[in-house]
């Protein structure tokens, strides 16, 4: 009995292994979800702020009404499908049951779990959840350039809650995380242990870091899903969009509530649905809409009012978009930023380090004398590592080069020939070698040779 039932758990373990999605799939659903609401509710909601004071009392949290069902109900009314709600924001205060900080719900003027309530709300509707994240915490001094090995140690535990207690997470949006209002690089906490550990616990959960901007439309980097945050700034680019993508923004002027917002005329549905939905879903991305709950834990009225109004003009029966298969993101860190970079003639103001100092925008620009141009990135001691991406500039392509390796003062070649592809970024994974610097030689191109970056990465596979 005991090895009939030992091979029945074998089966139904190869089983689930078999049945798991690929990460292509996992955006396809993501894409087809289309619309959905985001809650941005905690301290600052009391405080008129969107980046709340982090040395206010918890108890200051109160809302004597809160009803997640109401949100649900308002989200469902606008024919949304899922629901996203920030778990914890920039300031460190934890919407749920914690045992990693006291500075949480639990101890608020409610003492509930914000989060179940949440979460138990959309899925009794049969609606997707995802949480949104702050790697910034400015609570626990979680900050730029005081990063210690503690902190990761403890974003982890924090996470596995959410991973284990919550139910099913299709995606998990990480915020503040190499982005100018967070400044925290993937090298001070690695993207890679991250989001390896994220998959560990829920292979399924689409992680995305809300950084889109800092890098091109053709490839992804450290992102299941391309980002854009509009009241950041962010576009998308309907005509040129190719990736599985989620942008977001808010109905009301700011993330989190504020005193006036009861009274002001929002948005109409006829321009979130004709500026915000169509289009997006149109270029294969799904858009989320924020809208906060007051003091009293209650969408205004004038809110439900509005998102009633979108339901009547947009109905989800629209067949979603296909998009095509994107190449693995890239999350590994790149130890090719800021090595010494050489290379031939180049223009005065676009010398060779502009093609790796981690900025999409700069380039490295070869003189047009120049009939084969090279660039060498020196990596100063022997490392191992399998993937090099190469991003040209958007008014340059790349359609043939060498790409090779020195070790031990010899080089070898890793890849030579045509491009892989005509967009921007060419990604190249090979089996992993040692050496102490990267060559790229330029043979064929159209326009102006430039490179906006090479990148040098060891993943682990």
């Amino acid at each position: 009995m005991k090895k009939l039932l030992l091979m029945l758990t074998i089966f139904v373990s190869a089983a689930t292994i078999s049945q798991a999605k690929s990460l292509h799939e996992l955006q396809q659903e993501f894409v087809n979800l289309k619309f959905g609401l985001f809650i941005h509710f905690g301290m600052g909601t009391y405080l008129n702020e969107d980046w709340a004071d982090p040395e206010q009392p918890a108890t200051l949290f109160n809302p004597q009404k809160l009803n997640c069902d109401q949100w649900a109900d308002g989200a469902q009314s606008a024919g949304m499908s899922f629901g996203c709600i920030s778990v914890k924001h920039h300031n460190g205060f934890c919407m749920w049951n914690t045992a990693t900080t006291p500075y949480s719900v639990m101890n608020s003027g409610i003492a509930r779990d914000v989060l179940k309530e949440f979460t138990d709300a959309m899925h009794r509707r049969n609606m997707k959840v995802m949480f949104h994240f702050s790697i910034l915490d400015l609570r626990e001094k979680i900050l730029p350039r005081h990063i210690k090995p503690s902190d990761t140690d403890f974003i982890k535990a924090q996470l596995r809650e959410l991973l284990t207690g919550y139910g099913p997470v299709t995606a998990l949006m990480i915020d503040g995380w190499d982005a100018p209002w967070g400044r925290i690089s993937y090298d001070d906490i690695s993207f890679e242990d991250i989001y390896r550990y994220v998959k560990s616990i829920q292979p399924e959960c689409l992680v995305m870091d809300l950084n889109g901007a800092k890098y091109p439309g053709d490839a992804l980097f450290y992102s299941d899903l391309k980002t854009y945050e509009q009241g950041a700034g962010q576009r998308i680019d309907g005509s040129k969009a190719w990736l599985p993508s989620m942008s977001c923004d808010h109905l009301q002027p700011t993330w989190f509530w504020k005193s006036w917002f009861p009274s002001m005329e929002l948005p109409s549905a006829e321009s979130m649905v004709a500026n915000n939905i169509i289009p997006k879903n149109e270029a294969g991305c799904t858009f989320i809409m924020n809208v906060a709950p007051n003091t009293d834990g209650l969408l205004d009225d004038n809110a439900l009012q509005r998102l009633a109004e979108i339901g009547r003009l947009w109905k989800n029966n629209l067949k979603g978009i296909e998009i095509e298969e994107a190449p693995e993101p890239i999350i590994s860190a790149n130890i090719a930023k800021h090595r010494h970079a050489t290379g031939s003639w180049s223009y005065d103001c676009e010398i060779h380090d502009f093609a790796n100092d981690d900025n999409f925008r700069s380039c490295w620009v070869s003189n047009r004398a120049v009939k084969e141009p090279w660039l060498m990135i020196d990596l100063e001691t022997e490392q191992e590592f399998n993937t090099v991406a190469i991003t040209d500039n958007s008014e340059c392509t790349l359609k043939a080069y060498a790409l090779e390796y020195r070790k031990n003062g010899e080089w070898h070649k890793v890849f030579s020939g045509d491009a892989p592809t005509t967009r921007q970024v060419k990604i190249h994974r090979f089996n992993k070698v040692k050496g102490d610097a990267v060559r790229l030689t330029i043979t064929g191109y159209n326009g102006e040779v430039a490179i906006a970056e090479i990148g040098v990465y060891n993943e682990k596979r």
